[in-house]
């Protein structure tokens, strides 16, 4: 799909449908999962070659943010459907070019909406390609900011599940296995929003350092905001990302405790229950020649005897603090 968006007195405006020809008043040009007759249309207006879809999973910082022929490439990953069970990190591509925009993605991030109905209302954000490209880094920005924040409130709701007092901390032991599952998709959550906002902080440095953006002083002082923005938010997701390494940790450790009390109790029980099954085996025996076996006593003593030598464990351990 090809939208062409054009400047207005109101904001900018979507071209509708899309042109068969590019107009030359187009200011952004986004290609969300673009055919190829539609990359070939862009390549012909301004004469740049479009990345691949292959190209833009490259990890590589030279084939993430270059130039070429006057044309600024820098190519960042967003994480997306963040409400799913299985989010993405997605790759999308900025070209900046003569003035113009141009986008290429193959996924539909929330803050591009966003920003696509903002912009419709505000023509703040019409006035050059450099503005549309500051406005949709800080919708993304936004979004990373709004994620991490999500993500604390989990692990607050976590953390006081698990470190509850323990007749409280019943409900979550319960089922342990479905925490250390939250627990994992937290992780890698965390994991993607940081990998988002390295990336987004190598290509906001980038398009401040290069030679072939002319930047005015309005819109480097919005750039180096959004760069101070990506390091506090780097540095929050490091916080968040060990936080939750400490939970895992914390849940394992509780797992284990929980499993040596039911060994400890079993192991008490044996205990408890060895000394009485040594005398009922002794007094089990067929032997002809046994003198208790002629006393009057001897059931009720015997009885006496494993429950005493019953009991005279569980005291002691009682006494010692092994339970």
């Amino acid at each position: 799909m090809l939208n062409c968006f054009v400047p207005e007195p109101h904001g900018l405006t979507r071209l509708d449908p899309s042109p068969a020809v590019i107009p030359e008043h187009c200011l952004w040009v986004d290609l969300q999962e673009p055919t190829l007759e539609e990359e070939r249309a862009v390549e012909q207006f301004l004469s740049i070659e479009v990345p691949t879809r292959e190209e833009m999973r490259e990890i590589e910082t030279s084939n993430r943010l270059y130039e070429e022929d006057g044309a600024l490439y820098m190519t960042a990953t967003i994480v997306t459907r963040i409400d799913t069970d299985r989010p993405e990190a997605a790759a999308i591509t900025f070209i900046l070019v003569r003035n113009k925009l141009i986008t290429n993605r193959y996924h539909d991030p929330l803050p591009f909406r966003r920003f696509i109905s903002y912009a419709e209302r505000h023509p703040a954000t019409t006035g050059s390609a450099l503005g549309v490209l500051a406005g949709l880094l800080e919708a993304v920005i936004e979004r990373s900011a709004d994620i991490l924040e999500r993500i604390s409130a989990d692990i607050d709701e976590l953390s006081a599940g698990i470190f509850a007092p323990r007749q409280r901390r019943q409900s979550v032991s319960r089922d342990m296995r479905a925490v250390m599952e939250r627990i994992g998709r937290i992780g890698d959550l965390v994991s993607k929003s940081r990998e988002s906002l390295v990336s987004l902080g190598r290509l906001l440095s980038y398009a401040q350092q290069s030679g072939a953006v002319d930047m005015t002083p309005e819109l480097r002082s919005r750039f180096k905001t959004l760069s101070r923005d990506v390091l506090a938010l780097s540095d929050h997701a490091s916080f968040v990302n060990n936080k939750t390494s400490f939970m895992l940790e914390a849940t394992l450790g509780l797992i284990n405790i929980e499993q040596n009390d039911i060994i400890k109790i079993f192991s008490v029980a044996a205990v408890a229950f060895l000394p009485p099954t040594l005398i009922a085996s002794i007094y089990g025996m067929n032997f002809h020649f046994m003198p208790e076996l002629g006393w009057k006593l001897g059931y009720p003593l015997a009885l006496l005897l494993m429950v005493i030598s019953a009991v005279l464990p569980f005291a002691y351990f009682r006494r010692r603090g092994w339970l």
